[in-house]
């Protein structure tokens, strides 16, 4: 079957204006994939604000917010009777789910409908963030069904092979294969990329001698935000500055331990900054990227850092950290705030250290969407003319 002639649909839980890193792979999955002349359509929760879609459909069903994970919704697909309707008249030849809750409910409904390949991406931890907000007894329910979804797949794909040992623990047994993700900054050279670092670093205000940290994501507490703060409080004596940029359930605990601490003239909270071009300047400017999290398998926020020349502080034993060597592509640290604070008190008394990291994370862990789309659509051909047989 030739796919340009039917229809790809992504499904997934979010989508701007709720921006995080599944969403931007779903945004780049259906750019690309419009862009070399395939079909698709994006099958999301409705939100308030309607994105743009141009040469794309986007189906909306019904949702309500999550008051502990604003600005998230939860869709109702039961309550709409107009998205099952839509699904079953879409000439799909595959459909790519890549949450496995009201999305991902959708998507299996679509493909045994229409007899046709369900893909699904393992993104994220999700018993973390359902044991956020829900009891032990649920959490559990919800999990099984997690797993049914994964076996109902025909592939399930990971990020990055270290996810694994999570598929594993939530007891899928089946065949895993491997497929990156893509970042959509680029640039031609580390040459051009220091020269834009500079350029950037005095648009932004940023002083000589001066550092900038930068943390860009979900502020919960599951990303160790805190730690990134208590951490800025053992720095008082070196002139460094933490911008952080996102939003998240834990803004207002985040600015009332800032405030405690006396940090308001060196941490700031910019919120989220929807201008691509404005927040690859701010990856530019920074000296680090701080990332102290066990929760992301495969943040894209650490490549986007790289391709800017900016090196990231991750975990000892994070998922994330699996394409991590400390000290040539990026640096590790433990969990605690004065680990945090050691390592970059080092750093910034070494920056040599910090400016031979930055070339090996430009050279080793950026790669465009445009060649992750051309392995998936080849994929997508395999998977389709197996499906037929």
């Amino acid at each position: 079957m030739d796919i340009s002639d039917t229809v790809i649909g992504l499904f997934n839980d979010s989508f701007p204006p709720v921006l995080d890193g599944v969403t931007l792979t779903v945004q780049n999955y259906v750019h690309w994939l419009t862009a070399m002349g395939y079909r698709s359509c994006v099958v999301t929760p409705w939100n308030p604000e309607m994105p743009v879609h141009d040469g794309f459909d986007l189906y909306r069903f019904f949702s309500l917010p999550i008051p502990s994970r604003h600005p998230y919704r939860y869709g109702y697909p039961k309550a709409d009777p107009f998205i099952w309707r839509k699904l079953r008249r879409t000439p799909f030849a595959l459909v790519h789910s890549h949450c496995p809750f009201s999305s991902g409910r959708l998507a299996v409904y679509a493909a045994r409908y229409h007899d046709v390949p369900l893909v699904a991406t393992f993104h994220s931890k999700y018993r973390t963030d359902l044991e956020h907000s829900l009891p032990p007894w649920m959490v559990k329910r919800i999990m099984r069904r997690v797993l049914d979804f994964f076996n109902a797949a025909d592939e399930v794909w990971i990020p990055q092979a270290q996810v694994e040992d999570t598929v594993r623990e939530y007891g899928y047994k089946g065949r895993l294969t491997v497929v990156e993700n893509g970042i959509d900054l680029e640039m031609e050279n580390f040459a051009e990329i220091c020269r834009f670092k500079e350029e950037s670093r005095r648009q932004l205000g940023i002083g000589d001698g001066e550092m900038l940290l930068l943390f860009v994501g979900q502020h919960i507490l599951e990303k160790g935000v805190d730690v990134i703060i208590r951490a800025m409080a053992l720095l008082r004596d070196i002139p460094v500055k933490m911008a952080f940029v996102g939003t998240g359930y834990a803004v207002d605990e985040m600015k009332a331990m800032i405030a405690s601490l006396g940090l308001s003239d060196r941490v700031t909270l910019h919120g989220v900054i929807r201008d691509r071009d404005v927040l690859k300047r701010y990856y530019a400017a920074a000296g680090l990227f701080l990332f102290p999290s066990f929760y992301d398998n495969a943040p894209l926020v650490v490549r986007e850092a790289a391709m800017m020349g900016t090196p990231s502080i991750l975990l000892h034993g994070a998922t994330a950290a699996e394409v991590i060597r400390d000290g040539e592509n990026g640096f590790l640290a433990d969990r605690t705030p004065e680990s945090y604070a050691a390592l970059i008190r080092d750093l910034h008394a070494h920056p040599q250290r910090i400016a031979v990291a930055a070339q090996g994370a430009a050279a080793t862990l950026t790669r465009s969407w445009h060649a992750v789309m051309d392995e998936v659509v080849q994929r997508y051909q395999d998977i389709i003319e197996r499906h037929g047989r």
